[in-house]
């Protein structure tokens, strides 16, 4: 009986070691997720179209001033990076990790970005500071506004989708429970699109994924889900941020490629 006790307790503890370990790992690691997206309303200009997803980085470097992202962001040749938001903390003192490794990237590739809720949450006078700081640095910060990416005659459209902390459900939030935002909300916020165009949205929740959809989006990129708010070793993502069980979602890197 002792004996089994004691085997138990050493593959408990060895269990333990072993998540501790992969839990570092996954916390301190770069893995690049690579997506092939196909449609016929791509251009032919942008076959081989790369772009490169960063979310909630949260004031977090890898490396010394984050060269182990930049070599890997690097390595992968994008044509232009996107940011989609909760790239600092709410409760930062100042933003130096995520300005400097932002005015490297937009130093090299056009940079792209749309705040996430950590942004929301700052103060007017912090969050005026952090959008300024970026717009000098050349960051192209998309206020729930459009811009367009030309190659050559071809042309593709980017629009950048923010909205009110209010819509980030909460399983067990009364007050956000019944809610709803949808199409037409987002009308009214970024207006009708053009349909013959092939048109991405990049907002930092994907709750409203069918929403996106349904407005007229082809491509949606977001972040907000962390790969899982509780994660198990091994096995991925847990929980949502809304609290609900899913499926992991990480994104990392998209290649948009025209389909023939």
């Amino acid at each position: 009986m002792k004996f089994r006790i004691k085997n138990t307790l050493i593959v408990m503890f060895l269990l333990v070691i072993i998540a501790t370990v992969r839990i570092y790992f996954d916390n301190n690691s770069l893995e690049v997720s690579q997506y092939i997206v196909k449609s016929n309303k791509i251009p032919t200009a942008f076959k081989g179209f790369k772009i490169i997803l960063l979310s909630d980085l949260h004031s977090k470097s890898f490396g010394n001033s984050n060269d182990e992202l930049i070599k890997k962001i690097t390595s992968e040749n994008p044509d232009i990076v996107v940011m989609t938001g909760d790239m600092v903390n709410s409760i930062d003192t100042d933003f130096e990790v995520f300005i400097n490794f932002a005015k490297r990237i937009s130093n090299t590739y056009n940079t792209y970005y749309v705040v996430g809720n950590h942004e929301q949450r700052l103060s007017d006078d912090k969050r005026k500071a952090l959008i300024d700081n970026l717009n000098e640095i050349g960051v192209i910060v998309l206020d729930n506004e459009r811009v367009t990416i030309t190659r050559g005659t071809d042309s593709i459209n980017l629009y950048g989708l923010w909205f009110n902390p209010r819509y980030y459900k909460g399983l067990n939030n009364e007050y956000t429970k019944d809610v709803f935002f949808g199409a037409e909300q987002i009308r009214t916020i970024l207006g009708n699109l053009d349909n013959d165009s092939y048109n991405i949205l990049l907002t930092h929740n994907p709750l409203y994924a069918d929403a996106y959809s349904d407005w007229g989006a082809d491509l949606t990129l977001s972040g907000h889900i962390h790969g899982g708010m509780i994660r198990i070793p091994f096995l991925g993502g847990l929980l949502s941020p809304e609290r609900r069980f899913f499926l992991n979602m990480m994104r990392v890197s998209i290649k948009l490629m025209a389909k023939y």
